[in-house]
């Protein structure tokens, strides 16, 4: 493996190309033979020997046009194979003999256990045969395997089987052809003795598509959540992007032996069950909404990765950014979602920023790179469909989706660049995105210093960007940042299309854009300088301003806030992820305060619990509302309280939660709220979630105050709930209550589980 840098400037396109390519697998116990054979055309203007990529190989044989070369007219080092004279249009034939079952990579075709996988993303396919292994190289694939029928009874591989047949020994062999133009890194082959569940989908234009999940035979049973997901993934994407499914079937592997977590190979996508499965018996909610999560995102890749690619892996955010983004809006219409949108922040929040603000900081798009699997990140993942969501947001739904049918409709089977997906939505909206361009370049987490001001009825918000230098960017430019925002007053907008809501006459000045691209009460007001002023007229005296509306950007506030707006916004604001949002600055807020020996935000913080307590058991069962209560009420993470006071020791952090903790546990009759939302069987529906949910984070409260009170009766409650729970979600949040519960020894705890 070479240990060079790889810079995004030095790229150049590969002089050839690879129309066809045929393939041939002869598993075997000793050793699998792979032969190949790639129709290649030379470029215009281009003179360069052809260059394969391969590691690992054991060359058998190689021919151009049927004639095998000779030793001076190849050469062959650790990671290449060079065919000096290659002419305008050739046949290359190449014969490799490889050992998948000592492949402990698992890179390429590897053998694990009784089961033959590969995992080729992102330069996996040069362990399998020498092939030109870079995401630009598109080519129709036609594989044939051949393997013990008995022992292999399953062979799979991309597309659509087209013949099977029995070799001279009784071995059997299938054909698989795939008849859409790929890069190698998204070819599977899958051998082994597996279940099968079937089902179909309609596409919109009347196709039917066969549907099959292989897994293991003990684990097949567990695949029909799955399945239903899929449908709903495939149904949704023709609905909301308009992307209609493209074979005649739709395949899916999940075993136990899948060495990542999923891979989207054209047709064949493969998991490993950790990342596929869910039941109430071994998954809880969350896990459930994982794994829809995960099996929309690999289907999505059909056509944000698949039908159109990266042109080099410095433009892998195109493919995940954009299919982040896609999976996180499906869960959302799948869900609540303003409940999926605190999901994603907070995982942002807690893991991306801190990416961001360390040493191995870096842009969705990297300038460099000496190890590709380096590449999939947080920031490049997470950061990246936020970078797509702020498209959305400044565009609107309309604009939007034309952009998308933009890129996808031009670039369909091409290998592009974020730059041409940018420019998509610039040529559909109109919209000029130049500066735009930054966020996929500049490192780091911007701050926005928001600082209020009022003039008698003018509300003036004077807003300053700034950003800490990162490694290799000590300089930073402003990025443009679309501001969602409202004024709420007595728990109704006071912002409208037309400067007019609710009874409320307010005008907004400023410099910068501002739309109201969906006509409600968010206005989105575009930031592209370093110091912006927004004024309000007619604010009314008692309006709150409801700041960075469902994170519209991915930036921290520096907003000073009287911890009474804070809980006035947590009970009233009618955007429901800023009202999660103000929760959770006031409950940090009073945690930091105990930190530096100030209670100035724990009585409001402690009487908004208890204005949340009180909504709890009035809340109706057939919404959210429960499970928004319940987010609420979860105290910030240590890592997002250090993010928010950068240098404060994290020991005292730890202290003052664990205090704050024990305030809300004493402030509220938990119990009340834990058993009224503890009747009925379990039911995989979002109400029940919801009253799961606040059970739960309730349960978490009153245990912290029984152990303190009454420790007999906490481990009572521990032990009633283990015994009495019919699914995973219980169980998890009463053993977690157990393993929380100071008054209770280590060898107790350990017997209990």
């Amino acid at each position: 493996m070479s240990n060079e840098t790889t810079y995004r400037e030095a790229y150049r396109p590969y002089p050839f190309e690879v129309p066809e390519t045929r393939l041939a697998f002869d598993l075997r116990d000793d050793e699998t033979v792979v032969t190949s054979a790639l129709v290649v055309e030379r470029k215009p203007g281009t003179a360069d020997p052809l260059v394969l990529d391969g590691v690992g190989l054991d060359l058998r044989r190689i021919a151009v046009d049927g004639v095998p070369l000779r030793g001076n007219e190849y050469a062959v080092d650790g990671e290449s194979l060079t065919i000096f004279e290659v002419g305008a249009r050739c046949l290359v034939e190449v014969t490799v003999a490889i050992k998948p079952e000592e492949n402990e990579a698992l890179e390429g075709l590897y053998k694990s256990k009784s089961l033959y996988c590969t995992q080729c993303e992102a330069e996996g396919f040069r362990h399998v045969t020498y092939y030109p292994d870079r995401p630009d190289v598109l080519s129709r694939f036609t594989t044939t395997i051949a393997a013990d029928a008995e022992r292999f009874p399953v062979l799979l591989s991309n597309g659509n089987a087209t013949a099977t047949g029995t070799e001279p020994d009784g071995r059997h062999r299938v054909t698989w052809h795939d008849p859409f133009p790929k890069p190698a890194y998204l070819f599977a082959l899958v051998a082994g003795d597996l279940a099968v569940l079937e089902d179909e989908f309609v596409t919109r234009s009347g196709r039917n598509v066969a549907l099959r999940i292989f897994s293991e035979p003990h684990n097949i049973g567990k695949c029909e959540f799955p399945m239903a997901v899929l449908k709903r993934a495939m149904r949704w994407d023709e609905d909301r992007f308009g992307r209609e499914y493209d074979l005649d079937v739709f395949m899916v592997v999940a075993v136990e032996d899948f060495n990542a977590g999923a891979m989207e190979n054209k047709g064949l996508n493969i998991f490993n069950i950790s990342a596929f499965l869910a039941h109430k018996d071994s998954a809880t909610d969350d896990r459930f909404a994982f794994v829809e999560a995960v099996v929309a995102h690999e289907y999505f890749h059909n056509w944000s990765g698949n039908r159109v690619t990266c042109r080099d892996w410095f433009q892998l955010s195109l493919k995940e950014g954009f299919t982040v983004y896609r999976d996180q809006e499906f869960s959302a219409d799948m869900n609540w979602p303003a409940l999926c949108r605190i999901k994603d922040v907070e995982l942002l929040r807690n893991e991306q920023f801190v990416e961001d603000a360390g040493p191995l900081a870096h842009p969705v798009r990297p300038d460099s790179y000496v190890e590709i699997s380096n590449f999939y990140t947080r920031t490049v993942y997470e950061k990246g469909a936020e970078v797509v969501r702020m498209i959305a947001t400044l565009l609107g739904p309309d604009r939007f989706r034309a952009g998308c049918d933009r890129y996808f409709d031009t670039h369909d089977g091409n290998a592009v660049t974020i730059e041409d997906f940018v420019k998509a939505m610039e040529d559909a909206s109109g919209f000029d995105l130049s500066l735009f361009r930054r966020w996929y370049a500049q490192a780091g987490t911007p701050t926005l210093r928001v600082r209020e001001r009022r003039f008698g009825a003018t509300l003036e918000l004077a807003i300053r960007q700034s950003c800490d230098p990162t490694p290799g960017q000590t300089t930073k430019q402003p990025l443009p940042v679309p501001l969602a925002l409202g004024l709420v007053s007595g728990g109704q907008d006071a912002l409208g299309a037309a400067g007019t809501a609710n009874g409320f006459h307010v005008g907004c000045e400023a410099a910068a854009a501002v739309e109201n691209p969906n006509a409600d009460g968010t206005l989105v007001v575009r930031l592209d300088e370093a110091e912006t002023t927004l004024s309000f007229r007619n604010a009314p005296p008692e309006a709150e301003v409801s700041l960075l509306r469902g994170l519209s950007a991915p930036v921290k506030v520096d907003h000073p806030r009287r911890p009474g707006a804070l809980r006035q916004l947590a009970l009233h604001d009618t955007e429901l992820f800023s009202r999660w949002d103000a929760a959770q600055t006031l409950l940090g807020n009073a945690v930091l305060a105990t930190v530096s020996g100030s209670d100035g935000a724990t009585d409001e913080a402690l009487s908004m619990v208890r204005a949340l307590a009180a909504a709890a058991h009035l809340a109706p069962d057939d919404g959210q509302a429960k499970a928004l209560i319940a987010a609420s009420l979860a105290l910030p993470k240590e890592s997002w309280l250090l993010e928010l006071a950068p240098g404060t020791d994290i020991l005292a952090i730890v202290r003052a939660r664990e205090a704050m903790t024990e305030r809300i546990a004493d402030a509220v009759d938990w119990l009340a709220i834990v058993e009224a939302n503890s009747a009925g069987e379990y039911k995989p529906e979002l109400p029940d979630i919801a009253r799961r949910k606040l059970k739960h984070q309730a349960l978490h409260y009153a245990l912290n105050h029984l152990d303190r009170t009454e420790p007999d009766r906490a481990r009572d409650l521990v032990a009633s709930l283990l015994t009495d729970a019919d699914n995973l979600t219980d169980r998890a949040a009463a053993l977690r209550g157990l393993v929380g519960l100071a008054s209770l020894g280590e060898h107790e705890k350990a017997h209990q589980l």
